[in-house]
């Protein structure tokens, strides 16, 4: 897994191969940051990655300067990574909370200019997660929430949904507040 652009662009995050997170792959975040890049401007936002992995979505706003990622992740060898590569890269805006991410939209109280989130495919709530983070006023107004999903699911008729995308695999929903 390699940071694909950015002042850490081509830095290479190694995973065990004992991990059960699935990183999203180059080809499809390459996609999704070519859509974000004609969106938004991510130098100075804050963001929210839920479900965060090894970190290679933060460590990508981190790369292009945005002002603040919070990474949400539950798995401690994951954290582990994550806080492996901040402290061998000195990345200080990117913070990590060790928790269950259902229940930390429940309590969060700040807004973001961006929210990514790419849980487990097979997920039981993953259809529910759209529906959380706007009823808990999680997104800034002008805000943008992307998901991560597989083919098998569809968001379309989703009051915010406002696109989606696939590489591969891969599919990403678009999320807007109307």
């Amino acid at each position: 897994m390699r940071i694909i652009s950015g002042k850490y662009k081509g830095r290479r995050i190694s995973a065990p191969n004992n991990i059960t997170a699935r990183p999203t792959t180059d080809f499809a975040k390459e996609g999704l940051f070519n859509i974000l890049n004609n969106r938004i401007d991510i130098e100075g936002i804050d963001v929210l990655d839920l479900f965060a992995g090894t970190g290679g979505i933060g460590f990508e706003f981190v790369s292009r300067n945005c002002k603040s990622v919070i990474s949400i992740e539950e798995n401690e060898r994951h954290c582990a990574i994550i806080r492996k590569v901040c402290g061998n890269l000195k990345i200080s805006n990117l913070s990590l909370i060790k928790t269950d991410v259902f229940k930390f939209i429940n309590t969060c109280h700040t807004q973001f200019d961006m929210i990514f989130a790419d849980p487990p495919y097979e997920l039981e709530k993953l259809a529910e997660i759209p529906t959380l983070i706007f009823s808990h006023q999680l997104l800034k107004a002008d805000g943008l929430f992307v998901l991560e999903h597989s083919a098998k699911n569809s968001f379309e008729l989703h009051h915010n949904f406002v696109d989606h995308r696939h590489y591969g695999s891969v599919n990403f929903s678009f999320f807007e507040v109307k």
